[in-house]
């Protein structure tokens, strides 16, 4: 069994919280392979892997999403603590036929992101939050960390870095609804359902009993991230936009 990604700690960070946690909690999924889709219709791929080292753990994310209007492709690299506290990372993508590269890691007191786009660049200090996660748009690996941290801190003090502009660290206030039903791989699954706003936006998570991730609902219209072989029954959105 993969060393679990959810440890005991106090303080604790990497994505949203600062809270004991509990050793028995099930460890996060290591590793992911998700289809994109938006209104149902497939138009990516996206997924992560986490390797433990003797410091913590290495994370890496692929995306890849091809449509009109929108040609994305994301490659991140991760360097975790064993509690999923942000100790460095490097993203680069490229946006409709733009390069786009990102480093962010903490210094001092502060977190310091650096961005390159449009041949411009520009350094950030962003205030420093122990439970931090750097959330690019459509990153698998990212959610799966947010899910983790949730779990270890009580859905509390959650903080989102994002890579947008010149970047920002944004409050995440995180809701748990009902669970819901689902198969993954064909065998019944139990669903929960956590709603994450970041920045006014709503972004619905489903995860298995693992607490690894099984669908993202994103707040872009009608976009949707699918773990490969997980169904919710019943969907939770149309699978096509409203007639006009």
């Amino acid at each position: 069994m993969p060393r679990s990604r959810i440890s005991s700690f106090i303080a604790i960070a990497a994505l949203f919280a600062v809270c004991s946690i509990i050793p028995s909690l099930a460890a996060s999924a290591q590793s992911g392979d998700f289809t994109v889709s938006q209104h149902g219709k497939p138009v990516g791929t996206a997924g992560f892997h986490f390797t433990s080292t003797s410091a913590g753990f290495d994370a890496t994310s692929i995306v890849r999403v091809s449509m009109q209007g929108l040609d994305y492709q994301l490659s991140k690299t991760e360097k975790l603590s064993f509690s999923n506290r942000l100790v460095h990372v490097q993203l680069s993508a490229i946006v409709n036929g733009s390069a786009v590269h990102v480093t962010a890691a903490p210094d001092s007191t502060q977190l310091l992101m650096n961005i390159s786009a449009n041949g411009r660049s520009s350094t950030t200090r962003l205030d420093a939050h122990n439970t931090a996660v750097f959330l690019p748009d459509f990153d698998p690996g990212a959610l799966e960390t947010l899910l983790a941290l949730a779990a270890t801190n009580n859905n509390r003090d959650l903080w989102a870095l994002l890579p947008r502009q010149s970047g920002s660290v944004d409050p995440i206030q995180l809701a748990t609804y009902a669970d819901e039903k689902g198969t993954l791989d064909g065998k019944p699954v139990t669903v929960h359902h956590l709603v994450a706003t970041i920045a006014g936006q709503d972004t619905h998570l489903f995860s298995g009993p693992e607490n690894q991730l099984l669908q993202a609902e994103l707040p872009q219209e009608g976009f949707a991230l699918v773990r490969n072989g997980f169904v919710l029954t019943p969907p939770s959105k149309p699978v096509a936009p409203p007639a006009p």
